[in-house]
């Protein structure tokens, strides 16, 4: 399947055979009792309760006598511990501990077990503690309500040191968020104890609010109010120093004024109604470190005959909202959407119906994205339960106790490229490849395989150019956070075919309005995104437009025996020097195809015209970066080019087992020659219309195998097309080789007189032969008449 869950932590491995070890070691001192049917009572109410920024899960059971006992477990050293027993037949619904785990805060309610006494003061319905536990110690009730109170520590980055101020929020189901400051102190020795716990500070941060979404890595709070019907999404970022600032605010056009009130991350959220998920809205936040900014909505869903979701792209500026027709939609659908952060990349899915992963750097074509049905075997793999996506990738299974990594899957992207039929999703399924393999080698010959055995595989788009363009995004792309506007990442500008099974509507949206001046790290690249929507008409990619208008002029000045100054040429072709040695300095190995040994001009000429052209555009748009790491990025890029078609042609080469004899003409075309000739004419068509270089020697290479491959006629339509481009090292090489048979003089004659003159007067002087010598002459002669009538006009003019 293109998504794999890789476990990190499973409640029944990771934590239950310690609670069983614990429990034997405790009845061996004669401490316990109630044997193994308790041990399994214990598991039946084992769960995950939240999981802490610095990935410490906190988890609960309860023993034999009801109580309920809270647990750590550490990530890092892989080992739990027990931080607090509370003897009361209560159950928690949530659960945080301080970065120190000196102090614990919970919120309890009544057990749900019939003929249990209720255990709460009348008229409350929630109980809400916080607790000493280094070592344990006095007990605080900070709530004792009538309504649900959420808990959750702030952690701050600082770890090396112990603060002496925790911050803990408290979110009500009254629609209020506190925030608390805790000061502790440390008593005899290392024992942690609140001060002034009689009287807890506190502030109110949030009011009046249908939604919020806790992110524990980078501790922001996302939340939603309704303004005259409209919702308004806010974020507050909290910092090390314990500050905090309300950082945005973006109106969005979702239906929340009806949904009652919802929480996404704090902790697990047991006391949902999981019967009714699958007709709830589901909303979320998602972000990742290149500055984007995503809200993900699904309505409530009043038939199964049609889902709709939208992704609102708020650093791109536009919204694309989905609509997809369900299969078997007699089946009692009891799950509901499922949203997972993937970084660069946003996951739909409904388990047995659909999954959709949704590009979320480049969202503007969606045949970047893949959506697969259910007729696809791959969606029958996806987990079937509620998933809870968390920070970093992370993915919580709450009725499993299992937390995941989710990863998209290299193997699984590449079967399905190489077994699809439609092109949208062999597009989609190799840019997620790509991404997944960011330029890896092993990556890169397995796509370059599959492409030089299906180079016609796909008719909406060149595979070739694809391939070259987006590895080469992705070999620079970590250089610097910009590269996504400076590169282009696919040569598909447009995309018209729709997507079996789905439909589009892409709609403009309200930039946020930033409610600070000064921006670090994530809002950095964020701000960035958003002044870029703003301002950037036409948009930044780079294109060889410059590059092709130069290089046909110098070009025509060749042909024309007038070229500017030797000192300009010169620097172009040093640019073509330092490309290929950067090359060469990436393959220490040697190369089968005979590439990259001979000058080429033209090809050389181009490389360096491109090095000067993108260094000059990378300095234009690339403030603050040094010109040493500019100039290298550059050579890294159009050396990456180079190398892709060079490993696609070895790769041809070496499927074909083709050895150097063929490099000579006086040889006759085999099949393998031809499958070579075919992808190589198909290379040049990638290169050309995006006016890519080529390596130098590719031109010849080509000519030798076109001359072995086809008929004359065939062979000189080719040249006058622009197929076959005619070099000095293969003309010069073709009159060596062949003898002056007819057929070898008629195809020399048809050669030489699609020279340029000055490359076809001095091949002419190196073929022995009647015709050359008469040409020879000829141009002679047409040089002296055209001398005599330039002097008789001097004359003329004398005379007057």
């Amino acid at each position: 399947m293109a998504l794999r869950l890789v476990a990190d932590f499973d409640l029944g491995k990771d934590v239950l055979p310690w609670l069983r070890a614990q429990r034997a070691a405790s009845e061996a001192s004669g401490a316990g009792s109630g044997g193994a049917d308790v041990l399994e009572n214990d598991y039946e109410s084992l769960r995950v309760l939240n999981v802490e920024r610095n990935g410490n899960i906190i988890y609960t059971y309860k023993d034999d006598k009801g109580n309920v006992i809270f647990g750590l477990y550490d990530c890092q050293t892989r080992q739990n511990e027990l931080l607090y027993t509370f003897e009361k037949d209560l159950q928690v619904f949530s659960c945080s501990v301080n970065s120190e785990r000196t102090l614990l805060a919970a919120s309890l309610v009544q057990s749900t077990k019939a003929g249990k006494r209720n255990e709460l003061q009348p008229g409350s319905k929630c109980l809400t503690l916080l607790v000493e536990i280094h070592p344990v110690n006095n007990v605080k009730v900070l709530k004792a309500v009538d309504s649900y109170i959420w808990v959750q520590f702030l952690y701050p980055h600082v770890e090396s040191h112990p603060l002496p101020e925790n911050h803990l929020l408290l979110i009500s189901e009254e629609k209020y968020i506190e925030q608390l400051r805790i000061h502790v102190a440390q008593e005899d020795g290392n024992r942690v104890v609140i001060k002034n716990s009689g009287h807890l500070p506190r502030d109110r941060i949030a009011e009046d609010f249908v939604w919020a979404q806790w992110d524990m890595s980078e501790q922001r709070l996302y939340y939603i109010d309704l303004k005259k019907s409209r919702s308004i999404l806010k974020c507050i970022q909290f910092y090390a120093d314990e500050s905090y600032n309300l950082m945005f605010e973006v109106p969005l056009d979702v239906s929340l004024s009806n949904s009652g009130f919802k929480l996404v991350n704090f902790g697990c959220d047991y006391h949902q109604d999981r019967e009714k998920l699958s007709k709830h809205l589901t909303l979320c936040v998602f972000t990742n470190h290149t500055g984007s900014l995503c809200v993900c909505y699904s309505p409530k869903c009043a038939s199964w005959e049609q889902i709709t979701y939208s992704v609102f792209y708020i650093h791109k500026g536009h919204s694309k909202t989905f609509t997809t027709s369900l299969e078997n939609v007699g089946s009692h659908v009891t799950k509901g959407i499922t949203f997972l952060n993937l970084d660069y990349y946003v996951a739909v899915y409904l388990p047995g119906h659909f999954f959709h992963l949704l590009n979320v750097q480049h969202p503007d074509l969606i045949c970047h994205s893949l959506f697969l049905t259910g007729n696809n075997e791959m969606i029958d793999m996806l987990p079937h339960c509620p998933l809870q996506s968390l920070s970093g990738s992370l993915v919580l299974d709450c009725c499993s106790g299992k937390l995941y990594r989710a990863l998209l899957s290299q193997s699984s992207l590449l079967q399905l490229l190489q077994n699809t039929r439609l092109d949208c999703e062999k597009m989609a399924a190799l840019h997620c490849a790509l991404y997944c393999g960011q330029g890896t080698r092993f990556l890169e010959r397995q796509i370059i395989q599959w492409i030089s055995e299906n180079v016609s595989a796909c008719h909406s788009f060149d595979l070739i150019q694809e391939f070259i363009i987006a590895s080469s995004y992705w070999s620079v792309y970590s250089e610097t956070s910009n590269m996504d506007k400076l590169l282009p990442h696919s040569s598909v500008l447009t995309w018209n075919t729709e997507i079996p099974g789905i439909t589009l509507v892409t709609e403009d949206i309200a930039l946020p309005f930033m409610k600070v001046l000064n921006f670090k790290g994530y809002w950095e690249k964020l701000n960035s995104n958003l002044e870029y929507v703003k301002y950037a008409k036409p948009h930044f990619h780079y294109n060889n437009i410059v590059v092709r208008r130069e290089w046909h002029n110098l070009i025509s000045e060749e042909k024309t025996g007038k070229r500017r100054s030797t000192a300009y040429v010169r620097t172009i072709l040093d640019n073509a020097i330092k490309v290929i040695s950067n090359l060469e300095a990436r393959n220490l190995g040697p190369r089968l195809t005979p590439l990259l040994q001979e000058e080429d001009s033209h090809q050389r000429l181009l490389m360096g015209l491109m090095v000067s052209e993108l260094k000059d555009h990378f300095l234009r748009h690339l403030q603050g970066v040094e010109k040493k790491k500019i100039e290298q990025m550059v050579l890294d890029y159009i050396s990456k080019l180079l190398d892709l078609i060079c490993h696609i042609l070895e790769t041809s080469w070496r499927k074909h087992n083709l050895h150097s004899c063929i490099l000579h003409f006086n040889s006759r075309g085999s099949a393998a020659e031809f499958a070579v000739f075919h992808i190589m004419t198909r290379i040049l068509e990638a290169t050309k219309s995006l006016f890519l270089p080529l390596p130098p020697g590719f031109h010849t290479l080509h000519t030798i195998l076109g001359v072995h491959c086809l008929p004359l006629h065939n062979l000189l339509h080719c040249i006058d097309s622009g197929v076959l481009l005619l070099t000095e090292t293969a003309v010069v090489r073709l009159m060596k080789d062949l003898d002056n048979t007819e057929k070898n003089e008629k195809l020399k004659f048809s050669i030489i007189l699609r020279l340029p003159p000055l490359i076809g007067q001095k091949i002419c002087r190196l073929w022995d032969h009647p015709m050359s010598s008469n040409i020879i002459s000829r141009n002679h002669v047409t040089r002296l008449l055209q001398n005599y009538k330039k002097q008789g006009c001097g004359c003329h003019v004398n005379v007057k």
